[in-house]
């Protein structure tokens, strides 16, 4: 194998790892052998706060940048409007500007050089008209099933569906060609958008993309992450006391791996950031000042992630992988109470620098206060008693209606008014 080859195949093994599927990788093999860089977006609907869910695929795209990827951040605003009003046309202007304050921050606390990033509205050109024209030629071709079989895990599914829901399949495959880039990066659940997308585009006349899906992450409960389950995730901005109280509620059965949060969560973005930095401690040859990767100060030179406890109950485990975690976790050699801490240790210390920029950006704040205004109770007030008068002569106080007194003053009752019974001799 030559040194060109080694280094294509190095290139290509950097950009697939630790994603869950590809579609079309051949493309991507093609590009790096002509000595192209490849080019990829990444998009996301600004509706709810975003959580740390989004780590997964913002972890990954360092893997892009450094093996020579031109990355583009689609900050989906039309999207987020269209998918069944998840965000109010009056608040996504506000929050499309809150996602990019926060992905900005979260790259940069990765260390991610954020110059080598596009980030890109889609409403600057979504709303073109020659964009319009392939949306309504996508209609004119696309069938109702299988618009709405491609957006099925993506667009919020309602009774009474609406018209939107089943436009944004088409969006978002139209946007792989206004983007012009040669793959598409998302979660596995958008996979029927991607083999939607491959099928359509080139009836349009347009090539078919590559496409690359990260595993989904289970939330806290063990169901899916989602900004709209507030138990299920948490939030950029968290402060540490709500961090380690959700993860103390958080499901995690011993010896129980499936839809188990917190060890996903270590899978999914703790290992792969002390991968990150430990290569970056390697390239800089005893110069890396940054973050710490998640182990002991003491752990084995091979060591990615490490529990420590007590000598009392054991001393620190140090592991090489995930799959030895896993493996001493479902043996019974990981209390769940150990792992929940230091899954809430390394989250409090991922979000410090995070938090930290948006104490120090008085627009960052500003942006949220307008993007997600506090909720108002609307207070019942309670309904006041009009007196209304009876009319003259009714109600109970007029003497009519008024017992009489008949008796004397003696206390006798007057004969006229005397009670009469046969049972009197």
């Amino acid at each position: 194998m030559s040194m060109s080859t080694a280094h294509i195949h190095e290139r290509y093994k950097l950009i697939t790892r630790g994603v869950q599927e590809v579609l079309g990788g051949d493309t991507i093999q093609n590009l790096l052998k002509d000595g192209k860089a490849p080019k990829c977006y990444w998009g996301t609907a600004p509706t709810g706060r975003p959580h740390i869910g989004y780590f997964v695929p913002l972890i990954k795209i360092a893997d892009f940048l450094r093996a020579g990827v031109e990355v583009t951040i689609l900050l989906a605003d039309v999207h987020a409007f269209l998918d069944n009003l998840k965000a109010p046309l009056a608040l996504v202007e506000h929050r499309t500007r809150y996602y990019e304050h926060c992905l900005r921050a979260v790259f940069t606390s990765l260390s991610i050089p954020v110059s080598k990033l596009r980030f890109v509205q889609g409403s600057s050109y979504q709303l073109s008209r020659e964009y319009n024209m392939d949306n309504y030629k996508l209609c004119a071709t696309v069938t109702e099933h299988d618009a709405k079989k491609a957006g099925a895990e993506v667009v919020k599914q309602v009774d009474s569906p609406l018209l939107s829901g089943l436009l944004y399949p088409g969006l978002q495959a139209l946007d792989e060609q206004y983007l012009d880039v040669d793959f598409q990066f998302g979660g596995v659940d958008q996979r029927k958008i991607f083999t939607f997308a491959e099928l359509y585009l080139p009836r349009l006349g347009y090539r078919k993309r590559a496409h690359l899906m990260n595993a989904m992450v289970p939330g806290l409960q063990g169901s899916k992450m989602s900004s709209s389950d507030p138990n299920s995730k948490i939030d950029f901005l968290d402060p540490p006391a709500v961090v380690r109280q959700k993860l103390k509620k958080a499901f995690c059965e011993p010896g129980n791996i499936t839809e188990n949060g917190v060890l996903a969560f270590v899978k999914a973005v703790l290992i792969p950031v002390s991968e990150l930095r430990l290569e970056r401690m390697l390239e800089s040859q005893g110069q890396y000042d940054g973050p710490q990767p998640f182990r002991t100060s003491d752990a084995p030179e091979n060591t990615v992630f490490s529990i420590p406890r007590d000598e009392k109950h054991g001393g620190p485990s140090h592991y090489t992988s995930y799959n030895e975690l896993e493996a001493a976790f479902v043996d019974g050699k990981v209390h769940p109470g150990d792992l929940k801490k230091v899954v809430a240790d390394g989250i409090v210390a991922l979000l410090e620098p995070v938090q930290e920029t948006f104490q120090q950006s008085e627009e960052w704040q500003k942006v949220a206060e307008l993007a997600y205004p506090p909720d108002v109770k609307e207070v019942k007030k309670k309904k006041e008693k009009v007196y209304t008068p009876p009319p003259p002569g009714k109600g109970k106080n007029t003497r009519s209606n008024q017992p009489v007194d008949t008796t004397e003053p003696n206390g006798h009752i007057p004969p006229a008014t005397a009670v009469i019974t046969d049972d009197i001799p």
